[in-house]
């Protein structure tokens, strides 16, 4: 089931680039005659072959796609040694009696077309001005059914996942953690374990590109808060009391955490300065202007004479339970490939969107709803609290490089191109259920590779393949 997911992503933008990549021949049909005299046959795999056209087809919608190639002659034997291992899958799950009929295909494509929001009939238009037949097309794709069936038979389902790797990998989690947190509070003059600091902030926000004026005030208005503060109030009152001013101004206690979970930003002004004390100025950060004050400083590990007394609540403290993570609440703008957008087009659009909401002429949640190609478009983009792991790795890099309000630059991902704006930021306790639901998928996407590999290896191993001529590409069809 996982694999047939993964395929219907994939087929959301199959028929926009592949439509027209692989020839008939892949079938090895009645016309096979025909090919093979006007095209050539570049490799004889098993009772099947690779026409040379079938390489100069797939050569080109690589080249489409545009990005860094390698020179023509390593290109050109990557991607025949690609189509043999397709051909090789190809006949063994047919050797398996592995198939897809015709209803079950028809299913799949009108799947397809409601995931893109069109019916079939403009579906099959799209493929066909793609420059493929429908037909073909609609083999190909069983094709990729059909392959995508029998790798998850024969690799995922075969793996297994024990509940002591499951404990050993969150161990592992847990002591990566300790080894950066202990190293972080080494630099802080405390040798007997991990220091933690409750900060608390009250924060002006202002957008890194606003006008000289506007970031004027904003400094102003930070600077009168952090003067005020210098005072006998209470920092969170004093806050309560700004943001009931102007709501715009927020005020939040981090509570206890070690230097490795603060701000960098943060742990840099903070460092040096006791319990109750202020920054020594104003935090500029790209989204706006802070105004910190330690609250507390406190060392849960005691020296070394004591440790022994507390090292069950040591351990306590290393349960899953008390596993913090940091949630993300994002939204996005999504351009999906597809027929007639190439990946300059969709950067400048994307960009000047970026651009207008940074100029204020545009509403980023308004954008979102009229261009995004996504699920989340009518709720503005907004796409909830999200986890780590939660998001492909390109979207979730780039939008952990963002500061609360900052949009990024546009970001491709295998389901098109994204323009990010990181919303929010808090940190939540992660459940044990969902620690093993994390530990697992990514035990299985270890081991799935190197399980996937090795069958790649044993089927190519146990294959016929003669290569009779793939250097020169196919002559012009007669």
């Amino acid at each position: 089931m996982q694999a047939l997911t993964r395929l219907f992503i994939f087929g959301t933008l199959l028929f926009g680039f592949t439509a027209f990549a692989q020839d008939s021949v892949r079938t090895n049909n009645s016309e096979g005659s025909k090919v093979r005299n006007i095209d050539g046959v570049a490799v004889v795999v098993n009772t099947g072959y690779v026409t040379r056209k079938e390489i100069d087809d797939r050569i080109a919608v690589i080249q489409k796609q545009g990005g860094k190639l390698p020179d023509a002659d390593t290109l050109r034997k990557s991607v025949t040694e690609r189509i043999i291992i397709e051909k090789i899958q190809l006949q063994e799950a047919q050797m398996e009696g592995i198939t897809v009929s015709d209803k079950e295909l028809d299913r799949i494509i009108a799947e397809l077309a409601a995931k893109n929001k069109i019916s079939v009939a403009e579906f099959r238009a799209k493929v066909v001005a793609a420059g493929s037949t429908y037909e073909r097309y609609k083999q190909m794709l069983r094709d990729d059914v059909v392959m995508a069936r029998f790798r998850e038979r024969e690799v995922e389902s075969k793996i297994k996942i024990s509940d002591a790797e499951i404990d050993n990998y969150i161990a592992e989690g847990m002591r990566s953690r300790a080894s950066v947190g202990t190293s972080r509070s080494a630099s802080t003059g405390n040798s007997s374990g991990v220091e933690e600091i409750d900060v608390a902030q009250i924060y002006v926000p202002v957008d890194s590109n606003a006008g000289v004026g506007e970031q004027a005030d904003a400094r102003k208005k930070a600077e009168a808060i952090y003067k005020e503060a210098r005072g006998d109030i209470d920092f969170m009152q004093l806050g309560a009391l700004v943001n009931k001013e102007n709501p715009k101004i927020k005020f939040q206690e981090l509570g206890y955490r070690t230097p490795d979970r603060l701000p960098q930003l943060f742990y840099e002004a903070v460092k040096n300065i006791g319990g109750g004390q202020l920054a020594s100025s104003v935090i500029k950060s790209p989204a706006g202007y802070h105004v910190l004050k330690v609250l507390d400083r406190r060392t849960p590990m005691p020296s070394n004479a004591e440790a022994p007394a507390q090292v069950p609540e040591q351990q306590g403290q290393n349960t899953p339970q008390n596993i913090t993570i940091t949630q993300t609440m994002a939204r996005h703008i999504l351009l999906r490939n597809r027929p007639g957008l190439v990946d300059a087009d969709a950067e400048r659009r994307l960009q000047g969107y970026r651009d207008q909401v940074r100029a204020k002429t545009a509403d980023f949640a308004e954008l979102a709803k009229k261009y995004s190609e996504d699920g989340s478009a009518e709720n503005g983009g907004l796409l909830g609290w999200m986890s780590p792991g939660d998001l492909v790795p390109e979207f979730e890099q780039a939008m952990n490089r963002l500061q609360i309000g900052e949009i990024s630059n546009p970001v491709k991902s295998e389901f098109g191109w994204h323009l990010i704006q990181v919303v929010d930021r808090r940190d939540a306790q992660l459940t044990i259920e969902k620690q093993r639901e994390f530990a697992r998928a990514a035990i299985r996407e270890r081991k799935f590779d190197q399980a996937y590999q090795d069958w790649i290896r044993q089927l190519r191993d146990g294959a016929t393949v003669k290569v009779i001529n793939m250097d020169d590409a196919a002559p012009a069809t007669r």
